[in-house]
């Protein structure tokens, strides 16, 4: 074990017991170079975040611009500053007219947290329901909405009033009555496997919260921006959310994160109390830039009218008998191996070989395939020839 190992692991708080120790030198476009100066393809692209690739050269300009003008100068919402509201104003003009006001937090944890008091706030009522194996972040408020008790049971007493009901089972949505707030789902599973809301579930859920005035709060931090084919993933479905809640990929490789409705809804928080949500660097002006430039990109180049086709090419490609199915849509798959130690070989000889694959929170019996959404066809098939390959 080398002297930066060591360090690394005694002076850096560790989340798990066999990290990978992936020693970093740089990264760029779909692939990141360690200090043997060897390459590996990225099929995970930091969990979804780097969207367009790493060090993409039209966010790093805008950050560097950005960097000599100001960094943190106040407070979320005190000050007009330049990158917030124009990226405010880009999110509300490819939105609908009901999500048209954003509240900018630095990840995807704090937009849900934000999303359960809005809630609150706008109905007056405490139960919040959440699905079996959806997974919205770690911090208290959302791991009480987190549909796996493993992780939740040494961290008890949670949140009050959250109830969970189960993704994709119409039955269980009678469980929403006039005591609940709001019901949070995710539109795409992220971590039990990438598996979507049927169009009957969502419309069903649709119809139970008309019924009982419950908002519905669409967890898409892992789907923006264009992930699964779309720039949001509920576009691939009839229903707008409430609250809307993204992070990951719209920074582009920066932390942000936001929570999203009309402007009655977000308006709430300005009184009865003031300052009815807080934050320091919430929309800190170097994520806010990034996360523009990401999506100015993604839609002055067209990134999201490829995705399906390199969907279609991964799912040619990626036929053998090991492979029982492949979950999800875009580029955000699922490889489902149905053996747990395989899935631990597979990942691990593939990095040796040069591709970066993961796992799953809650599924280890599956491989997760989220390459960034640049990806050229060249590597596409490379990465698949190496997952193939090893796979034999």
């Amino acid at each position: 074990m080398t002297d930066i190992t060591n360090i690394y692991k005694k002076y850096q708080a560790q989340t798990f017991p066999s990290p990978s120790l992936l020693h970093v030198k740089s990264a760029n476009g779909s692939y990141i170079i360690d200090y043997d100066n060897k390459e590996y393809l990225d099929f995970v692209a930091g969990v979804s975040a780097c969207s367009i690739g790493h060090c993409n050269k039209h966010v790093t300009t805008a950050v560097q611009n950005q960097i000599n003008k100001y960094s943190h100068v106040m407070v979320y919402g005190e000050y007009i500053q330049d990158p917030q509201y124009k990226l405010a104003k880009l999110l509300a003009d490819n939105l609908p007219e009901s999500l048209s006001t954003t509240y900018f937090t630095n990840s995807g944890t704090e937009a849900i947290e934000g999303a359960i008091k809005l809630a609150k706030r706008i109905n007056k009522r405490s139960e919040i329901m959440y699905c079996k194996d959806s997974y919205h972040g770690s911090t208290h408020g959302a791991l009480s909405v987190m549909g796996n008790e493993e992780y939740k049971s040494n961290y008890r007493p949670l949140l009050p009033n959250c109830n969970q009901i189960i993704y994709n089972n119409l039955e269980s949505l009678e469980k929403i009555s006039d005591k609940t707030s709001a019901v949070i789902v995710e539109t795409i599973q992220g971590a039990s496997g990438f598996i979507e809301a049927s169009q009957d579930f969502l419309n069903q859920l649709k119809k139970k919260c008309i019924e009982f005035n419950v908002l519905i709060i669409f967890d898409e931090i892992q789907t923006c921006f264009g992930r699964t084919g779309k720039l949001f993933g509920f576009q691939h479905t009839e229903i707008v959310p409430d609250i809307l809640c993204i992070a990951k990929g719209m920074g582009g490789g920066y932390p942000i994160g936001a929570f999203i409705s009309s402007w009655d809804n977000m308006n709430k928080l300005t009184h009865n109390p003031k300052l009815g949500h807080i934050t320091t660097f919430g929309g800190h002006p170097i994520g806010c830039t990034a996360s523009h430039a990401t999506l100015d990109y993604i839609l002055k180049n067209k990134i999201v009218d490829s995705i399906n086709e390199k969907e279609i090419l991964i799912r040619k490609l990626l036929k053998h008998n090991k492979i029982k199915s492949i979950s999800g849509k875009g580029l955000m798959l699922s490889l489902d191996l149905h053996d747990n130690n395989e899935t631990v070989r597979i990942v691990e000889s593939c990095m040796n070989d040069g591709l970066l694959l993961f796992y799953f929170l809650f599924n280890d019996a599956s491989i997760r395939i989220t390459p960034p959404l640049t990806i050229t066809t060249e590597d596409i098939e490379k990465g698949c020839k190496i997952l193939l390959e090893n796979l034999d």
